[in-house]
């Protein structure tokens, strides 16, 4: 059997209001809905990526499978 596949468990934690758009979009696009949602990802390059630039909204978690 193969390993699992590690995701990342994505928690916000602050609001992105008064945040430039460009932070707003990517939030959504990690599929983040407002403080306390909380979305589980791939651990790929461009999630992490996504995850990096809004790492100061965000808290965040590897978890497996």
């Amino acid at each position: 059997m193969a390993a699992a596949a590690k995701k990342l468990r994505v928690r916000q934690v602050r609001s992105a209001i008064t945040r430039p758009p460009s932070t707003q979009k990517v939030l959504k696009g990690l599929g983040l809905r407002g403080p306390h949602s909380e979305v589980v990802v791939d651990n790929t390059p461009s999630f992490r990526g996504m995850v990096k630039k809004v790492l100061h909204l965000v808290s965040v978690e590897e978890t497996s499978g």
